[in-house]
């Protein structure tokens, strides 16, 4: 296997909650889950202590990262800018196909909502807002959102959902379809921004983060 999808393999257990904050991560599953030794998943580990999302416990394996509130201060003003910048930019360079994408997958998260499908509306929230940045036409902020948005999308997209924050979140994405549709990337940025401090609140609130 080679060492890029063992790399993948653990970030992505990582990033589902398979392996939770603060628990160790399984070394021996994972070897015989993957078919390799524990030379590679270590190597693998060491990437992924570097981008945040593992400890490395001397003589002991590795364990999931925490999260404590500055970390996800910080991650959020800088993926709020990165968010800002993509809707900026979408506005102005997004495609007639890349809007009918996006319409569609709009229309499979308001039918997730009002099944009350919160892992389903979760999915289609996070392919929209990924489909926005790939719609921002640059590789660079891509590669950086992806880089900071892999720490906290977890807590971004399984946080619990409060009353009537769930319509709220509705509303903003209504709003960000209409921007698109007219192609207003000022105020598609100011709704992304808008959009991401209230999820960081909802976060606050469940609790995912440590002092």
């Amino acid at each position: 296997m080679l060492h890029d999808e063992v790399v993948n393999a653990l970030r992505t257990a990582l990033i589902d909650g398979r392996i939770k904050p603060g628990e160790r991560v399984p070394e021996k599953a994972f070897c015989v889950a993957l078919g390799i030794s524990r030379t590679p998943l270590r190597e693998a580990l060491k990437v992924l202590a570097a981008e945040g999302h593992v400890v490395l416990l001397p003589n002991r394996g590795a364990r999931a990262a925490r999260l404590t509130r500055r970390d996800l201060d910080e991650l959020f003003e800088v993926n709020g800018a990165l968010e800002a910048l993509a809707g900026e930019l979408a506005g102005r360079r997004i495609t007639e196909a890349g809007i009918a994408a996006i319409e569609v997958l709009h229309r499979d998260m308001a039918a997730a909502f009002e099944r009350r499908d919160l892992e389903g509306y979760y999915r289609g929230n996070r392919a929209i807002h990924e489909a926005i940045l790939a719609a921002a036409g640059n590789q660079t902020l891509e590669a950086l959102y992806e880089s900071v948005g892999a720490r906290i999308r977890r807590a971004r997209f399984v946080a619990p959902m409060p009353p009537g924050h769930w319509e709220i979140a509705m509303l903003e994405h209504d709003a960000m379809l209409n921007a698109l549709r007219r192609r207003d990337g000022v105020v598609l940025s100011s709704i992304l921004k808008t959009h991401l401090k209230h999820k960081r609140d909802e976060i606050e609130r469940a609790g995912f983060a440590e002092e």
